[in-house]
């Protein structure tokens, strides 16, 4: 049982593929309030996420550029704190239109 626990606690929840990046890659659904792990770190995740969803590893502030394979993918469309879903809701596209709400 203990070696049970000990493998869930060492599982690795977020894929972070490049130092740079400010956010990573859910590689499991990760439920509001469980701390996801990553390089030996963990984040708090702020909601409900599904598989291959984006969770911001730090604060990414209003208009920074958010980070993915080392790239900007775009910019914060608000403020977006560590262990939030990142997706069209707090992001726009610096490359295409993006509608509005």
């Amino acid at each position: 049982m203990g070696s049970e626990s000990n493998a869930a606690e060492n599982q690795v929840h977020l894929l972070h593929i490049n130092p740079a990046d400010n956010v990573a890659i859910a590689v499991l659904p990760l439920e509001a309030g469980y701390q996801a792990t990553f390089d030996g770190s963990r984040v708090t995740v702020r909601e409900d996420v599904n598989l291959g969803a984006k969770i911001a590893l730090v604060d990414i502030g209003f208009g920074q550029k958010v980070i993915k394979f080392g790239e900007p993918i775009g910019s914060a469309s608000t403020d977006i704190e560590a262990g939030e879903y990142v997706h069209t809701h707090n992001l726009q596209s610096d490359y295409i239109p993006t509608a509005s709400h």
